[in-house]
């Protein structure tokens, strides 16, 4: 975990640090109008970067859970997690970190009991898009005033944004790990196949 934190500071000091630089990077031809809005909005709005990184994740993460044989799903490398179990447990964080802002999880919704499911394709599947629609729902309820807040995350003290980083941190981690199981059981990530995503 404490690696996970540190990831997350150095990502957050890195997006601040470089947005002013790119911001006035001196010789560059005006960008179009078009092409300005998005870097303009990420560059007032860390939070909209961090959400549009979450999305990608969570892009990758589904079209890896739907792309990996059902029969894929209880193989795992020795004392790792299996296929499954990772999945679970992204989803699980998806629901959990978000409680970091004081924001609730769905009744019925207990991520102890997801790896219960973890051999299930459908059932893993499901729940894993339903807990990014979760965490970005969440993330996105925070209002911008907010990302300065003082939260306890864990044993230290953050920020607002500081949680947003480690869900989004997190999704990239496990997409990682995923990646790495789905090419070892001869799955090769949709979006990089020729013509996909």
């Amino acid at each position: 975990m404490k690696r996970l934190i540190g990831s997350t500071a150095v990502l957050t000091l890195m997006l601040l640090l470089a947005l002013p630089v790119l911001a006035q990077a001196p010789g560059k031809a005006e960008p179009k109008k078009a092409e300005a809005k998005p870097a303009a909005a990420a560059a007032a709005d860390p939070k909209a970067a961090a959400l549009h990184s979450l999305e990608d994740a969570q892009k990758k993460l589904i079209a890896l859970a739907e792309a990996i044989p059902a029969d894929k799903y209880t193989w795992h490398p020795e004392g790792a997690r299996t296929v499954g179990e990772v999945f679970n447990h992204v989803a699980g964080a998806n629901y959990f970190i978000p409680t970091l802002l004081g924001v609730k999880m769905p009744a019925g919704v207990d991520p102890r009991t997801f790896d219960k499911e973890a051999g299930d394709k459908a059932k893993t599947v499901e729940t894993l898009k339903k807990s990014f629609d979760h965490a970005i729902a969440a993330l996105n309820g925070v209002p911008a005033a907010d990302l300065g807040k003082a939260v306890k995350i864990f044993d230290h003290d953050g920020t607002y944004l500081d949680v947003v980083f480690i869900v989004v941190s997190h999704a990239h981690e496990h997409l990682g790990q995923s990646i790495a199981y789905a090419r070892t059981n001869g799955v090769v990530p949709p979006w990089s196949q020729k013509g996909g995503m």
